[in-house]
């Protein structure tokens, strides 16, 4: 059995909230760079232009790269031969906390949804795995709620054919519009329950923009780019850098889809310890 003490994850959470928030991932950079170079349209290409700039300067400043530092989500893959020497837990939002504090990241959740209250650094949302091995791996996604509030589940009926999941998919980035900061990242959940076809959907955010995508998905991407919606809403070809879909057995009597919409900020990083 291998022992980690808590403090040590506590160094590597704040040392992922310094990666996540300054440092757009490779991925997404060189998707938005492909982006810029078959987009037509002036003002979708000049919006573009500003957003990798942003990114690039954010990470020469040491900034945050969107004024929304999101709420943070940590998913850990624990190995089943792990014994973490404190509190784990504890460990991972004292690491949000001291992070978020040091990088001068905004405070933005509140402990009481209803009566809302003063902002602060925490608690993190905490989704964990138990892996063989006996290391664990941590991922922060930061999540911005302009597009996290146009997140949307439907509980399809067991007979629902794929052409009406695909519509639910891209009517649901229609409703989004611009208001989520497009271009973006589609996430869809299939099947589990509700709530973790919603957690899969976050996932597949997690997953790398690469060609090696399914039919559905390249699909998707290029009806969601017919939209015309475009870069920040101002029309143009890219309204979305990609479409991933995660999707797990579910129920004989329920057909759960989750679709998650990441901004052109999407941020996360991951260390294994």
């Amino acid at each position: 059995m291998r022992k980690i003490e808590a403090a040590k994850i506590t160094k590597a959470v704040m040392e992922l909230v310094r990666k996540a928030s300054f440092f757009l991932r490779s991925d997404v950079l060189s998707a938005l760079r492909k982006s810029y170079m078959i987009e037509k349209n002036k003002r979708a290409k000049k919006i573009l232009k500003a957003v990798l700039d942003n990114a690039a300067y954010a990470a020469k400043q040491k900034l945050a790269i969107c004024q929304d530092t999101g709420l943070p989500i940590v998913f850990l893959e624990v190995g089943q031969d792990v014994a973490v020497h404190g509190d784990l837990k504890a460990a991972i939002n004292k690491g949000i906390k001291e992070g978020y504090k040091k990088y001068y990241l905004r405070n933005s959740i509140i402990s009481d949804p209803l009566h809302r209250g003063k902002p602060e650094f925490s608690p993190c949302i905490i989704h964990a795995d138990i892996i063989k091995g006996n290391k664990i791996k941590l991922t922060l996604l930061p999540k911005g709620f302009g597009c996290e509030n146009k997140s949307q589940l439907k509980m399809f009926k067991p007979t629902a054919g794929i052409e009406e999941i695909r519509e639910f998919i891209i009517k649901t980035v229609k409703d989004a519009g611009p208001d989520a900061c497009p271009p973006y990242v589609i996430g869809v959940g299939i099947g589990g329950t509700a709530d973790y076809s919603g957690t899969m959907s976050k996932k597949a955010l997690l997953r790398k923009i690469s060609p090696k995508n399914s039919k559905l998905e390249k699909d998707l991407l290029k009806q969601i780019n017919k939209t015309g919606i475009g870069p920040m809403g101002l029309g143009g070809i890219n309204t979305a850098l990609a479409v991933h879909i995660q999707a797990h057995p579910t129920h004989i009597a329920g057909l759960p889809v989750s679709v998650n919409i990441s901004c052109h900020a999407l941020r996360s990083a991951s260390v294994t310890l």
